[in-house]
């Protein structure tokens, strides 16, 4: 077998498999029990969750009256509304420009 032909057969030969191939051990893949139990605790969470919305939106009515919801609404909510309605129709009527006679 020349040099070349034994380089040849060196350099084509598979590398040895590592001792640890890419952190896959012999317990890659299995699940913990401490997974189990995360998934146990956000399936109770989410079902709590659930059923305090459904309780708030039972609470919900149909239809809203503006009328009631006016008064109950606090003071400082109606002083704000009568703040920007005033500020609308300040909008909507332009002030008359001040006549200026210097000419």
């Amino acid at each position: 077998m020349s040099a070349h032909g034994a380089v040849a057969l060196v350099l084509a030969q598979a590398p040895p498999p590592p001792q640890d191939p890419g952190g896959q051990g012999e317990d890659f893949g299995k699940s913990s029990p401490v997974g189990l139990l995360l998934l146990v605790l956000f399936a109770v969470a989410v079902v709590f969750l659930i059923r305090s919305m459904t309780k708030h939106l039972k609470k919900v009515p149909v239809a809203f009256d503006e009328q009631k919801a006016a008064a109950a609404a606090p003071a400082r909510v109606k002083r704000a509304e009568q703040a920007r309605e005033a500020e609308a129709e300040k909008q909507e009527k332009p002030e008359k420009p001040d006549k200026d006679d210097g000419s």
